[in-house]
């Protein structure tokens, strides 16, 4: 079986198990597909964020370094965790943005297919996570296909393999997680 398993997974595993330099070997093999997935979560920043996506996959890099007890399943479940980690960040960055400021309209959103943030991002990123916050409490499978295919950047096909369930159920979750989302932003 350990043959069997890419020399990634076998990184992780060795990382879970207190290997530190695994991380260390690790971070060159994945490094352009992090890079790839913040550049994904930074095209629906604001112009002149201060945040650009190596620093966001560096700022990933140092949360990693404190992750422990994680029983990795591959690298789809690894990068499954990027994306949680570039979520919260923009997040928290958002949030701190939006507590400084004074005022300003609430602003409607429109979730095509590719939830596309546009007008007041700071606010809207805030309102579409706490609304994604809201759906992983009534259906946490849909609430992670946003997260994998919006906030990772993720295809059908691969968040259908990190979440072991077939590429129907990941086109059917989505567009009902779209629907519902959209709902519960423009009730905000």
């Amino acid at each position: 079986m350990e043959s069997q398993r890419s020399e990634t997974t076998q990184l992780l595993l060795a990382w879970a198990d207190g290997d530190s330099g695994a991380l260390d070997a690790l971070t060159p093999r994945v490094y352009r597909e992090l890079r790839r997935m913040a550049m994904n979560f930074m095209k629906g920043e604001r112009n002149g964020h201060t945040l650009q996506a190596t620093a966001l996959v560096h700022e990933v890099y140092l949360r990693l370094v404190d992750v422990r007890n994680v029983d990795w399943e591959g690298k789809a479940h690894f990068f499954s965790l990027c994306a949680q980690l570039m979520r919260r960040i923009l997040v928290d960055q958002a949030r701190k943005r939006s507590a400084s400021k004074h005022g300003g309209e609430l602003s409607r959103i429109e979730l095509d297919n590719a939830l596309d943030l546009t007008g007041n991002q700071d606010r809207q990123l805030i309102e579409l996570n706490d609304a994604l916050n809201e759906l992983a409490e009534a259906d946490p499978r849909k609430a992670r296909v946003v997260e994998l295919r919006y906030f990772g950047g993720l295809s059908v096909k691969e968040t259908a393999a990190v979440l072991k369930v077939s590429e129907e159920t990941i086109t059917r979750d989505w567009r009902i997680a779209r629907g519902w989302l959209l709902s519960e932003m423009n009730r905000a």
